[in-house]
């Protein structure tokens, strides 16, 4: 259950909700949706088991919820969010493009991407300053000195930065640099990072886990929204199965889905499912039709010569052809 409070509300006000609640013996969650201070009560589900709730003076509305992930649920907000950084919108009609390269490698090779993105109609530059790899001898980032590399990116072109947080340590840091805070696949069930993520109000990108259900996925969100921050980009990454053809999964059939679940924006990384550059085209096209809020692409100028996952990245030309061939696809299905 979630409780709406009212505008404005009065210290007072709070205090007789908080009694009843207390009295009544259950857990709640104070936090956010849609900018407005809510209450979530997960325990409860009927206004009729805390009596009186709804008819406190600094209650505006109190819904009932039965989805064991309470404030990205539809039911909760029936109408689709949108969440802003700069220029970069998605949700609710909106179409978010982020491009970029894998990893930040240099200055120069981040400005040029940056630059290139942009004309191709990107609103935010997606790089990593800190790089989960699965071999711990690979290239792992040029960590704060990449930080500031992409800010220097946004000084120059105006684009959103969306940069990955691997750890609680680094979330705030991150915070001081990037518009939207990434949090990749590998993390997706690491809660004390979803935590410390919902005390911030930098928007979150969370990139689905590869072994995830949709309701795990959600329920990572949830833990981020019930931490105050309301602000979450959901991205379908693909997932892992017995397919080895490709490096990833996509499942399409999730972004309807997930749509008709939650409320939250919606974006795809055709990359990372799959894994080979001459797929990531057909993927993206595949994406938008089945409903995707947006697009996580990775771009490369000179791709054969990439610290990380070259073999997955577009060079700016392809992806500029493959941008003008998605909005074509936007008109037709919106």
């Amino acid at each position: 259950m979630i409780i709406v409070l009212v505008k404005r509300i009065k210290e007072s006000q709070r205090r007789s909700i908080f009694d009843l609640l207390i009295d009544g013996g259950v857990k709640y969650f104070e936090s956010y949706l849609d900018g407005n201070q809510v209450i979530v009560v997960p325990e409860v589900s009927s206004v009729q088991e805390l009596g009186g709730i709804s008819k406190l003076s600094g209650v505006a509305e109190v819904i009932e919820v039965t989805d064991p992930y309470q404030l990205c649920s539809r039911v909760a907000k029936s109408t689709a969010t949108v969440i802003s950084a700069r220029d970069f919108k998605i949700g609710g009609g909106y179409f978010g493009i982020i491009g970029g390269p894998c990893t930040v490698e240099s200055e120069r090779q981040t400005l040029l991407i940056a630059e290139a993105v942009r004309k191709s109609g990107a609103t935010a530059l997606r790089g990593g300053a800190f790089k989960p790899r699965t071999s711990p001898y690979a290239f792992q980032g040029l960590k704060k000195a990449g930080l500031k590399i992409l800010a220097k990116a946004r000084s120059e072109t105006g684009l959103a930065i969306v940069t990955e947080a691997m750890g609680c340590d680094e979330v705030s840091l991150v915070a001081e640099y990037a518009d939207v805070i990434q949090i990749g696949t590998r993390n997706a069930q690491n809660y004390r990072l979803l935590e410390k993520c919902g005390e911030m109000r930098t928007p979150i990108l969370l990139k689905r886990g590869f072994s995830c259900t949709l309701d795990e996925f959600l329920m990572s969100a949830e833990y981020i929204m019930s931490g105050g921050n309301d602000r979450v980009i959901l991205c379908e990454r693909g997932i892992r199965t017995f397919e080895t053809y490709q490096r990833y999964t996509f499942p399409a059939g999730s972004v309807p889905m997930l749509k008709t679940l939650t409320h939250l924006p919606l974006l795809v990384d055709p990359s990372h499912a799959a894994g080979r550059v001459e797929f990531v085209p057909a993927l993206s096209y595949a994406a938008v039709a089945v409903g995707a809020d947006g697009l996580l692409v990775e771009v490369h100028n000179d791709p054969k010569s990439a610290l990380c996952d070259g073999r997955q990245s577009l060079t700016p030309k392809e992806f500029e052809i493959m941008i003008k061939k998605c909005k074509k696809i936007i008109n037709i299905v919106k």
